[in-house]
């Protein structure tokens, strides 16, 4: 019988006394001599890789870990994924066997869903460091999206378990001791439609945790191992106090998040679900447990992506800017419940997994308005509004794929208007230019702009969302995954509505197909896929919106005439 006793998740924690022997100067130069390791780590993955998504969107997580799996330092790229990272390490460990068994030279790969909380797509790389003298001092780690990896469909929408999602690589040796597990790449080159673009994104990645490794040992070896352990029980120590000191302001209480899936991918059911978010002191706990039961289709978060999503939602309210490492995570803890939405077990079908951890981002932040709304911003478009593409090329008949995640407005906050821009939890991510999409890829863009009146009205507006026109040169595949199409962008504080997402295909004949979550839809040569992401919530009411502010937006194209005139008439008297 299933044990459906609910879970709390904590994050590492301290070394009793270690912290207080740290020089303060030491730690700072040790903290950034990390995040600069993890940064070239970056730089020789973006360098190395075969796969746009890889070198332009930036669809990976670079970091370096202490023995304990603890995160030392991080590289800015997608922050969903860096939250899962520590789990990915522990498991794939684990998976080979413990650390009794890694060695010098060893890499090891890992995608189970339920270790990574991603889909298989989604596969991780752990190097084990070592110094000279055969001690262990950590790990360096890549988790990083490939294009394909032999699931049903390259990208999928509609899968019904997590067999149908992709090869799955339990914890495997792709080097041992320095040298390449010939049996282990070949079956990664075997299982995907793009072997090239798979075999250079591994190579790539591998490359990437090398580099990191050479720098982290530097950075143990400068400072010396005793120095270096003080000075991150220091920085640790550091984090942790910023977090606390942002929740100490907010009063104690439980605070209840609401919001809703537009489906579940196999029915069109709507999915409520609530985040609780518990304050006393300086301590915040996130409560999961009253959420949906395990989804038929692939909706499904893991628990690592639910671990995340919560520390990235507290990290970037609270973290005043820092790149994040274990001690920001200390105050806050997740309580999740075995056999639901947020708490997924095998085999239950987790794909679009990323889709209610967003989600959960947003009503995690409507739970805290209801405290203090002054302490968050109303609701984004709430959505990456993803699109993957794929074929073969009518010129060679080779086989190809891209995809890109896609930006929407942010909402408004107390005393600034809401941009347009990626999600959170992708902010360090990007979408390629025109110019490399239409290089590469079989399309033409004909329209990319800021959508007029897409922006919710209020004292703060949100930001708009944008139109993306791709007009295909060729017969194309496409997998759409757009949720927040049946919900506005709530406002905050009197504030308004905003445009809401949506996805579909125009036909040469003008027929439109309505397409927000659609697993390889052929769109033919000469038909345009219409991608309309939503705006941001506006905060504060409308009708305090300063005169030149609505004027300014007028000119600006933000919004319309019309608009103005309905949301706010004052400043036309």
């Amino acid at each position: 019988m299933l044990d459906r006793t609910p879970v709390l998740h904590r994050a590492g924690v301290a070394r009793s006394g270690d912290a207080a022997k740290a020089d303060p100067i030491t730690t700072e130069v040790v903290r950034h001599a990390l995040n600069s390791a993890a940064n070239q780590m970056k730089r020789a993955l973006v360098r190395t890789a075969f796969s746009p998504v890889i070198y332009e969107v930036l669809d990976f997580a670079v970091a370096i870990y202490d023995p304990q799996m603890r995160l030392l330092a991080q590289a800015p790229s997608l922050p969903m994924f860096m939250g899962t990272l520590n789990f990915c390490v522990e498991e794939a460990v684990k998976n080979v066997g413990g650390e009794a068994n890694v060695f010098p030279g060893d890499m090891i790969m890992y995608n189970w869903p339920y270790g990574t909380g991603s889909h298989p797509q989604d596969l991780a790389v752990v190097n084990p460091v070592f110094l000279e003298d055969g001690e262990l001092i950590g790990y360096t780690a890549i988790k990083g999206h490939w294009l394909d990896i032999a699931g049903k469909d390259p990208y999928c929408t509609d899968t019904v378990d997590v067999f149908q999602e992709g090869t799955i690589y339990p914890g495997v040796k792709i080097y041992k001791r320095g040298e390449l597990n010939d049996d282990i790449y070949r079956m990664v080159v075997a299982n995907s439609r793009v072997p090239k673009f798979v075999a250079g994104d591994l190579n790539a990645q591998v490359v990437g945790c090398r580099v990191g490794a050479t720098s982290f040992q530097e950075v143990v070896r400068r400072f010396g191992r005793e120095a270096f352990s003080h000075a991150v029980e220091a920085m640790f120590d550091h984090g942790e106090r910023v977090v606390r000191s942002y929740f100490e302001a907010i009063p104690d209480g439980r605070y209840v998040g609401r919001g809703e899936m537009d489906s579940n991918g196999i029915t069109d059911d709507p999915i409520p679900f609530e985040v609780a978010v518990e304050i006393e002191g300086s301590n915040v706990r996130l409560d999961f447990t009253h959420v949906p039961e395990t989804q038929a289709g692939p909706v499904n978060c893991p628990v690592p992506s639910t671990i995340s999503a919560s520390r990235v939602a507290i990290s970037m309210l609270a973290g005043y800017g820092e790149a994040p490492h274990e001690g920001h995570f200390r105050p806050v803890e997740v309580l999740t419940r075995p056999g639901t939405m947020f708490h997924p077990l095998p085999p239950a079908p987790c794909f679009l997994y990323g889709w209610p951890a967003l989600q959960a981002i947003e009503v995690i932040y409507n739970a805290i308005a209801k405290a203090l709304p002054t302490a968050v911003p109303a609701q984004s478009g709430g959505c990456i509004a993803s699109v993957v593409y794929w074929g073969t090329r009518q010129a060679t008949g080779e086989p190809w794929a891209d995809g890109s995640p896609h930006p929407t407005g942010q909402g408004a906050w107390n005393g600034g208007d809401g941009g347009t821009m990626l999600h959170i939890s992708e902010s360090a991510t990007r979408f390629s230019p025109i110019e490399v999409w239409e290089s590469k890829n079989p399309w033409i863009m004909d329209k990319m702009a800021l959508a007029q009146d897409s922006c919710g009205p209020g004292t703060w507006r949100g930001g708009p969302g944008i139109d993306f026109h791709f007009r295909m040169t060729e017969d194309t595949y496409i997998t759409t995954a757009v949720e927040r199409t049946k919900n506005a962008p709530w406002g905050l504080v009197g504030g308004g509505t905003a445009r809401p997402n949506g996805a579909g295909v125009r036909f040469p004949n003008g027929h439109f197909v309505s397409i927000p979550k659609t697993t390889r839809f052929l769109v033919p040569k000469d038909a345009v896929l219409e991608l309309s992401t939503g705006g941001g919530g506006g905060y504060g009411p409308p009708a305090e919106r300063t005169k030149e502010a609505v004027e300014s937006d007028l000119k600006a194209g933000y919004i319309s005439e019309a608009f103005a005139r309905a949301n706010y008439p004052h400043a036309f008297e």
